[in-house]
């Protein structure tokens, strides 16, 4: 296990300049000062170590998956595991039982992990901009493209940060150590947003439109993709209490600006599979806008720079694997995959009691969106796209509360060469991609359809249907047939339905959801349209008589939609921080 260490934003990493000494009780193996690296190459260096620090990353308090801030606490997923009492944390953020209590996981554990994690990688940003901004182009010709590298990374880590946490505090590389702990968490919600479009801003300006022969660097796509998803979710307008006041034309007018560059660029397409998305061996293929880049055997010290955010996530009762069996796919999630006789979302009768899909007949004699059986382990189907590898009830850990289906996009085989056992978790070299085309596309839907341009958005969202229906030889059974019975249509006005501006974003939603469910984008999206509290609550009222486990679950309009600040951080700042509403 890794040594741990409760450290505070100044002090996350040995790169990020002075430490500590009440929150760093040692030197790391191997550190560096950044104020002894100053030429080219060891700048260079330190630019490399601000990539990894956004890759740092362990199941808990992960900064690169989105599976317990966006999926279990939404109503994409049950918690999953041993019971109620293993990992407990995540049980209280998955029924919101967070009220009056800011330590529901400490130090480098829960949310408050994530946010030292978070601050880390950002220091690592500022340590090596300011390395960088010691320099010349003339010392280091790829200056300015390091320092766009360096403000998207940047931006990335505030962007995570915001969305978790709402107020916090914001510093760039000018900060000294001595300012940054005088900063506080009080800078309006407007303010912040700026602060974080700078960064992708800076970073379109100085990075190129390509980094051949490097998939793994930010360009200037990447970050017009990036800035277009900040400036959506800051599109919509909140007020102290969390609750969506309109929406901003101007700022949707350039999520479409943006958002058309990428799409015109060239450069990027929709896999012409789903499965891509989730495979070994198409890592920065034609759907990745920007990715963590992983890698296995490369000669660290455990087996490479592998992707552990997720490895609570296999199946404890299957052969090849061992623990944990979190993240459940609900209920639910499993029935809004239903269609009606047009091939289109169930919207309305989807979540009926005594119709759910449970067993593998149901996904016979039901059309379901193929999308499925690239998400969910449903028991009889091929599980991550191996015949030979059915899933089985009997791998399920904790049957009684969260049995009945299994998750399945983060996974890999355990034949992969992709796949690695650390100990009783598991590791893979799968990149983990941060923004694909199919969230572009759709970034670009959802702003239309709020600009009152439905028709604009009609050829996206069918563009993302169209995919999916082209189904993918790799799920089919040994015996070549497909395990459900698939089910999906394009969306047709005035044929198979009204294409006005609420039905349009209805389908965009529930298009958001499909196509990345179990991704960890669910929560943050209901939470962007104002819906979190009206969504979760009928999530509840219904998910509660079939998984008693939940029957005190509730969601708190104007507190639930963000994490509260860490404690132990209001503590270190001796009350400096303030603490969000409700906690």
């Amino acid at each position: 296990m890794k040594q741990r260490i409760l450290i505070f934003i100044i002090a996350t990493v040995a790169l990020s300049g002075a430490g500590c000494k009440k929150y760093l009780d040692y030197q790391p193996q191997g550190a560096l000062s950044a104020s002894g690296l100053t030429s080219p190459t060891a700048v260079d260096g330190l630019a490399t170590a601000a990539y990894a620090g956004i890759a740092n990353d362990w199941w808990d308090a992960p900064i690169t998956s989105n599976w317990e801030w966006g999926s279990i606490r939404s109503d994409d997923a049950y918690k999953g595991g041993g019971g109620l009492n293993d990992q407990q944390q995540m049980d209280k953020y998955e029924q919101f039982y967070l009220v009056n209590s800011s330590n529901n996981g400490a130090g480098d554990f829960g949310f408050p992990g994530a946010w030292i994690r978070a601050y880390g990688a950002i220091s690592r940003c500022n340590a090596a901009l300011r390395a960088l901004n010691n320099l010349t182009d003339a010392q280091f010709p790829k200056r300015t493209i390091r320092i766009g590298e360096m403000h998207f990374l940047r931006g990335h880590m505030f962007f995570l940060l915001k969305v978790l946490f709402r107020n916090i505090p914001w510093f760039d590389e000018n900060a000294t150590n001595d300012q940054i702990v005088k900063i506080a968490n009080t800078m309006s919600n407007d303010s912040l947003w700026q602060k974080i479009e700078g960064d992708f801003q800076t970073a379109i300006n100085d990075l190129p439109v390509t980094q051949p022969g490097e998939p793994g660097r930010a360009n200037k796509m990447s970050a017009k993709a990036y800035l277009a998803k900040a400036l959506l979710y800051h599109a919509y307008t909140q007020d102290g209490h969390y609750n969506v006041t309109g929406v901003d034309a101007g700022k949707l007018q350039q999520v479409v600006s943006l958002t058309n560059d990428v799409i015109n660029s060239g450069i990027y397409s929709l896999n012409t599979d789903f499965a891509y998305n989730f495979l070994d061996g198409h890592d920065n293929g034609p759907e990745s806008i920007f990715a963590i880049q992983y890698s296995i055997n490369d000669g660290t010290a455990i087996g490479g720079r592998l992707s552990m955010s997720t490895s609570l996530n296999y199946f404890a009762g299957a052969p090849q694997y061992g623990c944990c069996a979190f993240h459940i796919p609900s209920q639910n999630l499993v029935n809004a995959f239903k269609t009606d006789n047009n091939g289109l979302p169930e919207f309305n009768t989807f979540n009926t009691l005594g119709q759910e899909m449970k067993d593998s007949i149901d996904f016979r004699t039901n059309g379901v969106d193929p999308r499925i059986d690239h998400t969910v382990g449903i028991a009889g189907h091929p599980f991550k796209y191996s015949a030979a590898v059915p899933y089985e009830h009997s791998w399920e850990r904790d049957n009684g509360d969260y049995g009945g289906f299994g998750t399945m996009k983060e996974l890999q085989l355990a034949t992969c060469a992709c796949f690695k056992k650390l100990g009783p978790f598991y590791g893979t070299s799968v990149n983990m991609d941060v923004i694909r085309y199919d969230d572009v596309l759709l970034m670009q839907a959802e702003a239309q359809i709020q600009l009152g341009n439905p028709m604009a958005a009609l050829p996206l969202i069918n563009q993302i249907r169209a995919r999916a229906a082209n189904i993918s030889p790799l799920v089919k059974r040994l015996d070549g047939t497909n395990p459900s019975n698939y089910r999906i249509g394009l969306y047709k006005p005035g044929v198979n339905i009204t294409w006005d501006q609420p039905t349009a974003f209805l389908a965009l939603q529930w298009e958001r959801r499909l196509e990345f469910a179990m991704e960890g984008y669910r929560f943050f999206d209901l939470v962007r349209w104002g819906m979190a509290d009206k969504v979760l609550n009928n999530y509840f009222s219904i998910e509660k008589i079939r998984h008693p486990f939940l029957l005190n679950a509730q969601f708190t309009k104007g507190v639930h939609e963000y994490f509260p600040i860490p404690q132990e951080q209001i503590v270190f700042t001796n009350g400096l921080y303030t603490q969000n509403n409700g906690y």
